[in-house]
């Protein structure tokens, strides 16, 4: 299987919101928050100053992930997907890979991350990768009830 990381482009919205939902609505957690940046990646993510990227399989969108800024040299990890039918086969390490290298060439302090203790191979996978387990503080999700960080 060739699995390619590229940048967002707006002609794959509707797969990044696809994907996310998919999951989302899988473990019902889907929230206002998650609906109005999957709508609007552009002008909720991009426009200030994070960056999503996408892995492909030929021409199709399989997993997506993002880094939203939310101060100077913080970021927020967030919506990592993978296509049920990719699962397990190492895309959600390619896409964190490159968000956490994309954070480094943002000069990132501090990036982290609000999840949900249901998503156990999730957090899993942000351990191996040196994020750890801090009191969820300033969540604008409801849903969250675990929160991670990584100090660069």
């Amino acid at each position: 299987m060739d699995i390619s990381i590229i940048e967002y482009k707006p002609q794959y919205a509707a797969d990044f919101k696809r994907l996310n939902m998919e999951w989302l609505e899988k473990f019902r957690l889907t929230e206002d928050d998650d609906v109005r940046m999957l709508d609007d990646p552009e002008g909720q993510i991009l426009a200030t100053g994070g960056c999503i990227f996408l892995a492909m399989s030929g021409e199709q969108v399989v997993a997506t992930g993002a880094l939203i800024q939310q101060a100077p040299g913080e970021f927020e990890l967030a919506k990592m997907a993978v296509a049920p039918l990719f699962q397990g086969k190492g895309i959600s390490k390619l896409i964190l890979e490159k968000c956490l290298a994309a954070a480094k060439d943002k000069q990132a302090l501090r990036v982290f991350l609000l999840s949900n203790s249901q998503l156990t191979t999730a957090l899993v996978l942000y351990k191996k990768y040196g994020f750890a387990n801090v009191p969820v503080v300033n969540s604008h999700y409801y849903t969250a009830d675990i929160m991670m960080e990584k100090i660069f």
